[in-house]
């Protein structure tokens, strides 16, 4: 095999990746395109910018170059709290191509998880956007760690566009470390997720083209940022892999920036998130987008309740797809397909991963419809978590990847999430999961968004608590709260129900549009 490429076996199932002995990754997505002709195509647009694959080839090179002029060693971290734009990706696989680990963070942290992040990565470089600067700056003083080089993203441009456009490949191999993620756990410090090359491989080989059918005439739009594991896959590493066309954004995400980058971009392909899909639902009864040309929309982050799915369906005859992905496997490993999906259900393993749910023994659960954590095996998942060799032991085993996520099987194979190990609770001692709570809740016309927790009553026993936004905030009362007490009680086992109600305004979020539970229940 020549160096640096890939062959797909397509005569098995699954379809065997076989890597060259050397190998990097930024070959495979950025340079091949050069080769097979797509030179002059698309690659990224924005609302200011247009790059051909050409364009983005000759950065990924001048950034490598630039980078390693500054004296990062190949091996070395360069973290990156950069907007989303045309230059991260080039700045992400420019470090690749020249050995350098990029390690992207969220943008919207506070300043002491900057001084923790730059701290915990010994970083020898940190690129941040301007913008960022008054967050960063202070954070850059507070650290530990202090990197040699420190550089704000718009100043260095001048300086990478004169470096050459040519750059040796480092040599590399397919297990080798490639790129840092940060999880956004929902306690503790942020973990460093430490993946090899192939991991981005096989997401956009497993799930992008084999599931989701992404293919080289696809414009692809996603609201979830570049930094997080699904936008990670959805705006850079899916379109790239099969040669579609990105079309990106660094706005804030509302329905409203969502409307506006779909009509002006024309996207095949959408990237959303449940909360948004059920906003822009709520939207769309006053105002009717043309969502035409959308062939697909794709869900995850959080499981999307089937009351969802249903009305976008009728309201805009596009399927969504919904499936469970972890920043550990890098994107979705269980899914629906557009040619075979159950809605209300995550779907069932993305060909090339081994599923199976275990119970509090690790012992695994073969009978359906029984509650268990889900563990996974597959060719995406992380090496192990940076300077963490606790967490590394309890998550990797093995070859399998304890998710943490609790769900049960259908008769007929389909998965069902039953929320965190966390958000689980025991009423009256049987188990009950608040997601099964949350998509009826939904399901009921006057609510728009729900969370279901676990409180303490009087007792110290554990009890389901509802936080509810409702469509028309004048809806709010007893009145509304014994509405909602009877349709749970029509649809659900007679203990599944909420002994509490709070109407509120919005549910708190991370910046990728995932409620954070935690906060609810320290809230009890």
């Amino acid at each position: 095999m020549r160096d640096n490429t890939i062959e797909v076996d397509r005569s098995v199932e699954p379809n065997q990746l076989n890597f060259a002995p050397r190998f990097n990754v930024a070959v495979a997505f950025i340079d091949r395109h050069l080769e097979d002709g797509r030179g002059d195509k698309v690659a990224i647009k924005t609302v200011d910018e247009t790059w051909s694959y050409r364009t983005l080839s000759e950065t990924v090179s001048r950034y490598g170059n630039h980078l390693l002029s500054l004296g990062i060693k190949p091996g070395d971290r360069l973290m990156m709290v950069v907007r989303d734009c045309p230059d991260f990706i080039a700045m992400f696989f420019g470090a690749i191509k020249a050995g350098i680990i990029p390690a992207p963070v969220n943008t919207l942290l506070r300043m002491e998880d900057y001084s923790y992040l730059i701290s915990d990565s010994e970083c020898a470089g940190l690129v941040y956007s301007a913008q960022f600067s008054e967050t960063l700056e202070p954070a850059l003083e507070a650290s530990l760690h202090k990197p040699a080089n420190v550089i704000v993203a718009e100043e260095m441009l001048e300086l990478v566009s004169n470096a050459s456009a040519e750059l040796e490949v480092a040599a590399t191999s397919h297990m080798d470390d490639c790129f840092w993620l940060y999880s956004s756990g929902s306690t503790g410090n942020p973990k460093g997720v430490v993946h090899p090359h192939r991991s981005m491989v096989c997401t956009s080989e497993r799930f992008a083209k084999n599931t989701a059918g992404l293919c080289e005439e696809d414009t692809v739009f996603s609201v979830s940022k570049l930094f997080h594991s699904y936008g990670f896959g959805n705006a850079m590493t899916f379109p790239l892999w099969v040669g579609a066309t990105i079309a990106l954004s660094d706005q804030k995400v509302t329905p409203a920036m969502s409307f506006e980058m779909i009509k002006t971009f024309r996207p095949t392909v959408f990237f959303g998130v449940p909360t948004l899909y059920a906003q822009q639902l709520r939207a769309m009864e006053t105002e009717k987008p043309d969502l035409s040309f959308l062939r697909i929309c794709i869900s995850a982050g959080e499981a999307l309740p089937g009351d969802v799915f249903r009305r976008w369906k009728e309201q805009t005859g596009t399927l969504i797809i919904d499936g469970l992905g972890s920043t550990e496997n890098l994107h979705i490993f269980i899914a629906n397909r557009p040619d075979d999906y159950k809605f209300g259900t995550s779907g069932k393993p993305v060909s090339g991963y081994e599923i199976k749910l275990v119970d509090d023994n690790e012992q695994e659960i073969t009978e359906p419809d029984v509650i268990g954590t889900v563990w996974a095996k597959g060719e995406s998942s992380a090496r192990l978590y940076w300077n963490n060799p606790e967490k590394t032991a309890a998550t990797m085993k093995g070859e399998w990847l304890n998710t943490g996520d609790m769900y049960y099987r259908d008769a007929d194979g389909y998965y069902h999430n039953a929320g965190r190990g966390d958000d689980m609770m025991k009423v009256g001692g049987l188990w009950c999961s608040p997601f099964e709570i949350e998509a009826r809740l939904i399901e009921h016309p006057k609510v728009l968004e729900a969370v279901v927790v676990g409180h303490a009553d009087e007792d110290g026993l554990l009890k389901p608590a509802a936080y509810v936004v409702l469509n028309d905030v004048e809806d709010a009362g007893d009145e509304m709260e014994q509405a909602l007490v009877e349709h749970c009680r029509e649809g659900l086992a007679h203990y599944k129900y909420p002994r509490w109600f709070h109407f509120v305004d919005d549910l708190p979020k991370t910046a990728t549009g995932k409620i954070q539970r935690f906060k609810l229940r320290e809230a009890g």
